[in-house]
């Protein structure tokens, strides 16, 4: 007597996303980005090194003749106004991410992070799964967490920073927090570079919807 196994079935997939998630997605993506065009505005757009002797033509022009250290200290202004604004984002970071520990005990089991990448592991171990969609089911679940942990990483030191001058243990390991720091944020960069290229992949092929599902919630 032949016994037929129990055919394999896709996991099931909390596919609606509460408002409290999709509130942290959006916030954080927002907050994120605002991180990143100041690092942009301060190495790229406004790199002060090239922008101080443009600074000394133009006031030339008008009449008006600044040395170098005149001119550094108008750069610095403006540089320092664009760090107040990275250091006000990373607190607003910080908050996003206790906010986002928090909901994951708050909020309805199956739309838990743990429970998501515990269901995807477990159909991974069934015989007869589709190794192909176990294995990018799986990956994308373990980047998410490499991401949260990077993310912990980056505002952890980036509050180191902020008070690394009143605080003189903090002081002395400043240079190699802010190593650690910047690293970080490289790879958060190639993180979202990823996630992007993924979402796109996903929604030109079979995945449509996933956008969607993070605004409007999902069916």
């Amino acid at each position: 007597m032949q016994v037929q196994s129990a055919p394999v079935t896709a996991p099931p997939v909390a596919n609606r996303h509460s408002l409290g998630l999709r509130l942290w997605h959006w916030g954080s993506a927002a907050v994120i980005s605002g991180l990143l065009t100041t690092i942009l505005f301060l190495f790229v757009i406004l790199k002060m090194k090239t922008v101080g002797p443009q600074f000394q033509e133009v006031l030339q022009k008008e009449g008006v003749t600044m040395s170098k250290e005149q001119v550094r200290g108008l750069t610095r202004i403006i540089s320092h106004r664009i760090w107040d604004w990275h250091i006000y984002l990373g607190v607003a970071l910080s908050f996003l991410l206790l906010f986002r520990i928090a909901l994951e005990f708050v909020q309805p089991r199956a739309q838990r992070f743990a429970t998501k990448l515990g269901v995807a592991r477990q159909y991974a171990q069934q015989v007869g799964a589709d190794v192909r969609d176990t294995r990018h089911s799986v990956l994308v679940k373990y980047s998410y967490l490499a991401f949260y942990l990077m993310l912990t990483v980056m505002v952890g030191t980036g509050l180191v920073l902020i008070f690394a001058d009143d605080v003189e243990f903090l002081h002395k390991i400043e240079h190699t927090v802010k190593e650690v720091h910047n690293v970080t944020m490289y790879l958060v960069l190639a993180f979202i570079g990823f996630h992007l290229g993924g979402v796109m992949w996903a929604e030109l092929t079979k995945n449509r919807g996933i956008v969607s599902d993070m605004i409007n919630g999902g069916k």
